[in-house]
């Protein structure tokens, strides 16, 4: 049996080295790999960082936080308060407004990559990820570059950072085909310039959707709203604080039901009954359903308004596109110049990751619910999949971090055997 060998003098980055076999380049991290280089991956190298555990992040774009700089809308703000949206180790600027911008927030992260010294290998898209009984490490294949070239890194340690908006979530409708205008999912818009003056259906009624619509009407385009199923609108702020901060403080003291209740009550007074507007609420409270569906209540910052005027019109579920128009469930037939997919986004760990045991099959998620969902077997973790926004990210982070330091013995040698090498 031909052993692996060891290169020396030859380094990529300062923190693992190639080992050459007879085919795929293999490179040994001393640490974990991270996969993904959003506010997850970050959060979970900054976290191992400040506990002096060397790690590798592989990014398959050519920037962090790739979703947020290439695939958001220009007037897009962080929806909750900066406080309840920082990484580890780092608050935002004093100067940052209460709800930062989506350029300041992608300016936060590079500053928070420069501080904490983190360097993503940019341009490498994870083909497999698949865990060696015999040799006891994760073998993570990857694909580099333009010209593809194919690359096995190998780790004890593996962090799932790809996160719940991975991949662009695209709904199939009837007579897609036929219709005639762009259909263009919320990860192509930039703004409603391109849609002045056109009729435009928004499909999907969570945060990104009302928020388009609004766009849309600043724009002077008049959008319509698909409004599926059950949802909870309440206020961005109530009480001279936000929405989320007032909800946070109040379950220190009271259950989650008082709290919802509370929240429902001060809505309906602020905002008025939203179910004659189309939006139907949900039997179970804001919270509740989070925590049960992972479902988001979607905070106003003017769509009802609009509604209410008839900027914005409300339609049911779609039954089938036509050539320019489109038929909804309830039978009313409307004409359109343009859809915008509004539907959000999905796990794509089931694409690379061979296991079966600590991610579901049926949607890319951790099985264990939060706050049991960060680690699995044989060094396998995951961050950012807690349906609970970055605040659950950092929880995320800091108990990986944690829990690899219990493992990690600084002044021992750490080493991987592979093909009977001991690999350092």
């Amino acid at each position: 049996m031909n052993y692996v060998k060891e290169i020396e003098g030859k380094k990529v980055h300062d923190h693992f080295q190639e080992m050459t076999t007879n085919s795929v380049p293999k490179y040994v991290i001393k640490g974990p790999v991270i996969v993904g280089a959003g506010p997850s991956g970050l959060a979970a190298a900054a976290s191992l960082r400040e506990k002096n555990i060397p790690n590798l992040i592989l990014e398959r774009a050519d920037c962090i936080a790739s979703l947020w700089q290439l695939k958001t809308y220009d007037r897009l703000r962080l929806h909750l308060p900066k406080q309840f949206c920082e990484l580890p180790f780092m608050p935002f600027p004093s100067d940052f407004p209460t709800y930062p911008t989506k350029q300041q927030f992608v300016a936060y992260l590079e500053g928070y990559a420069r501080k904490f010294e983190i360097k993503p290998a940019f341009n490498v898209n994870v083909v497999s990820a698949e865990f060696d009984q015999g040799c006891g490490i994760w073998k993570v294949r990857c694909c580099v570059g333009v010209k593809m070239e194919e690359r096995e890194y190998l780790c004890k340690w593996l962090i799932v950072a790809s996160g719940e908006n991975a991949e662009e979530l695209v709904p199939k409708f009837e007579g897609m085909d036929e219709f005639v205008g762009p259909i263009v999912h919320t990860s192509s818009y930039k703004s409603g310039e391109v849609f002045r003056e056109k009729n435009v259906l928004v499909v999907g009624c969570g945060n990104s959707g009302m928020e388009v619509c609004l766009d849309l009407c600043n724009y002077n385009a008049q959008p319509s709203l698909v409004v599926r199923d059950s949802l909870h609108v309440l206020p961005q702020e109530m009480l001279g604080r936000s929405t989320f901060g007032v909800s946070m403080w109040l379950l220190k003291w009271l259950p989650m039901r008082v709290v919802d209740l509370f929240l429902l009550v001060i809505s309906r007074l602020m905002i008025g009954d939203t179910n004659h507007l189309g939006l139907i609420r949900p039997k179970l409270g804001p919270l509740q359903l989070k925590t049960i569906s992972g479902k988001t209540p979607v905070l106003d910052v003017g769509t009802l308004a609009k509604i209410r005027t008839g900027h914005i019109k409300v339609f049911p579920g779609i039954k089938r596109l036509n050539c320019d128009t489109v038929e909804f469930v309830d039978g009313r037939v409307e004409k359109f110049d343009a859809l915008i997919l509004a539907t959000g986004y999905k796990s794509n760990v089931l694409n690379w990751l061979k296991e079966n045991d600590f991610f579901s099959e049926k949607n890319g998620f951790p099985r264990k619910p939060f706050p049991g969902g960060w680690k699995g077997e044989n060094g396998l973790y995951a961050v950012g999949f807690t349906k609970r926004g970055l605040l659950g990210t950092s929880m995320d982070a800091k108990r990986i971090a944690q829990d690899i330091e219990d493992q990690w013995k600084p002044d021992a040698k750490q080493s991987i055997k592979y093909n009977n090498a001991s690999l350092v």
